[in-house]
């Protein structure tokens, strides 16, 4: 029994580590992007940047990008116009502010995924 549920489940382990390989290549760059900011929390990234507004938004955007695909989140379907999309920003921001105020120490990634789940009313 042992040796058929290797010979069946062999080659399929082997097929889904193979189809790994070829991960998609926007997925590799958001992580890539993502990858060395994982570590800031919401009180990290404020002090590491010196409240630096540009340099926090390339932060969150980094971060958001990962938490979008991972949702496979498309926002033209939340948001047509530019004002949509104004104001769907600026519940994010609300919501990311807000997850902050729960926790400072919490690590950005989570809060921003948490905002994005409360603004678009997703769950993953």
């Amino acid at each position: 029994m042992k040796r058929v549920m290797l010979a069946v489940s062999a080659p399929m382990i082997c097929w889904a580590l193979s189809s790994q390989a070829f991960a998609d290549a926007a997925a590799e760059k958001y992580v890539d992007d993502a990858l060395p900011l994982m570590y800031h929390t919401c009180k990290s990234v404020v002090e590491e940047t010196n409240g630096n507004t540009e340099a926090i938004d390339k932060v969150i955007r980094a971060l958001l990008a990962v938490s979008l695909y991972n949702r496979e989140i498309d926002i033209s379907n939340y948001a047509k116009s530019d004002a949509d999309k104004t104001a769907l920003q600026q519940k994010f921001a609300a919501a990311l502010g807000e997850e902050c105020k729960k926790d400072n120490d919490a690590l950005l990634a989570g809060a921003i995924d948490d905002a994005v789940a409360t603004v678009l009313q997703t769950k993953k």
